[in-house]
């Protein structure tokens, strides 16, 4: 039998709402998981039993409010939660008490969604593993000498270890994607300005690779929560200035996908491959044409990508020396040296960012669905990363097919698919600017056809 930990957060929400279970009984299932499995895995920094507690009686006693009523969520560490400080994973931040708490918070409570617990993440969300000297390391429950994910990588891990049915992330180079691949969870990234994103926290305004590439995001074990995840935390917010209400579904596309297995700068793994065959095999089988084809410019985006994070690194980077570790704070510099301000002017960064955007819609009006690697790499050894030799082009060989989400403001969905060599695989799937519905549905078609068995017992040892 099923128990409550690992059931997704909509079979959940339809047992609250029939009340065969009680929020209170949900909650404390989720409770009881991280006490028994956090430990090994340290996922989940802040446990807010007391309060979960309260609103989940509160709940059981109260008409559904909304589609999450009664039903459990964590937050990740840079989101601002009223009453817990915004820590960042850094010391310098772990007394930073937020004023208000997030949109994306405030939503999912709306929605009568409980706050369960904060979540893990790497300084300032600057890895693709998920450690700091605040909180530590989170392990892959897979495999603990592997990267976990990040920047999101503690609700990957909770979500993969059914300590969560849902967690609420962020994304700049795919950090809510990145675990997803890692964890064999699923996940959103929305089309740029599709949930709003704010801190309350000065400073609140970001450079302009924030503005153009930051966005919150749900993750999920489901594609059907990351459906009425979206649904709930879609529209603007004042406070943020980019984002906008848009409609959540779009006119009829063509049932045509791309299959892209081949990314400039380096083989796929064959383990990806037969993934992204298996997922365009599914698709066809549902009736749709799927071929081979390569998207326009994927270097140059990856290039763009570099320079707009290294526009606002190079201005911060005075500053990231008191708050980033040492190793860290040197990739970050590597990566502004490569990438620096000098080598593109302003003008030119924004018409090639404009110019690519452009070209990807072109192609999405013949593909509307797109179908590649998560991660161009397997999970690689936790600390890979800041090898001062190798650790940038590491990052960088991995997120190849990652950046064009960002750069280019594109929905995309982390799909896991299988396990191959005792990890789980996956695939994303892109679809044009405010699309998530075919991203969305093509993922669901995937969904039904594969099998990635979470939440899993961690393969760990306490360390």
């Amino acid at each position: 039998m099923t128990q409550l930990h690992e059931k997704p957060a909509h079979e959940l929400a339809t047992l609250i709402k029939n009340r065969e279970v009680s929020s209170r009984e949900v909650v404390q299932a989720h409770l009881d998981r991280i006490e028994a499995i956090n430990g090994t895995v340290n996922a989940v920094t802040v446990v807010l039993e007391k309060d979960a507690l309260a609103a989940a009686d509160a709940a059981d006693t109260s008409d559904p409010t909304g589609p999450f009523h009664g039903v459990p969520f964590t937050i990740k560490e840079n989101i601002d939660y009223f009453g817990q400080p915004t820590t960042n994973g850094v010391p310098a931040f772990a007394e930073a008490m937020p004023p208000l708490e997030a949109p994306v918070v405030t939503r999912m409570k709306a929605a009568g969604a409980v706050p369960l617990a904060r979540t893990n993440m790497p300084e300032m969300g600057l890895r693709l593993s998920t450690d700091n000297p605040l909180r530590g390391r989170t392990l892959n429950p897979w495999n603990a000498e592997l990267t976990a994910g990040g920047s999101s990588g503690g609700d990957g891990v909770a979500l993969a270890t059914g300590m969560t049915p849902f967690g609420l992330g962020n994304d700049i180079g795919g950090s809510v994607r990145n675990p997803a691949y890692c964890n064999g969870i699923t996940s959103l990234k929305p089309t740029a300005g599709r949930i709003p994103h704010a801190m309350s926290i000065d400073p609140q305004d970001g450079g302009m690779a924030v503005q153009a590439m930051l966005v919150e995001g749900p993750m999920t074990r489901s594609v059907t929560d990351l459906k009425i995840g979206l649904e709930v935390l879609a529209g603007r917010d004042i406070r943020d200035t980019v984002s906008v209400d848009a409609p959540l579904q779009g006119p009829p596309t063509e049932k045509r996908a791309a299959l892209v297995t081949e990314i400039p700068g380096g083989p796929v793994p064959d383990v990806t491959i037969a993934e992204i065959e298996r997922a365009g095999a599914i698709l066809q089988a549902a009736g749709w044409q799927v071929e081979h084809a390569q998207p326009p410019e994927l270097a140059r985006v990856n290039e763009i990508w570099g320079f707009v994070l290294a526009a606002d690194f190079s201005e911060l980077l005075p500053v990231l020396e008191h708050i980033l570790s040492p190793a860290l704070h040197t990739v970050i510099g590597q990566l502004c040296d490569e990438f620096s301000p000098s080598k593109i002017t302003s003008p030119k960064l924004h018409a090639e960012r404009s110019r690519l955007t452009r070209l990807w819609s072109a192609f999405f009006e013949t593909y509307p669905v797109v179908i590649g690697p998560t991660w161009c790499q397997t999970p690689w050894p936790a600390d890979a990363d800041l090898d001062p030799a190798t650790g940038l082009r590491t990052v960088e060989d991995t997120v190849r097919f990652i950046t064009p989400g960002n750069v280019l403001g594109l929905p995309s969905v982390a799909l896991p698919t299988g396990v191959a060599n005792g990890l789980p695989t996956g695939v994303q799937i892109y679809a044009d600017r405010w699309r998530e519905d075919v991203c969305l549905d093509a993922a669901g078609i995937v969904e039904a056809g594969v099998t990635c068995p979470t939440p899993i017992n961690p393969k760990v040892t306490a360390t």
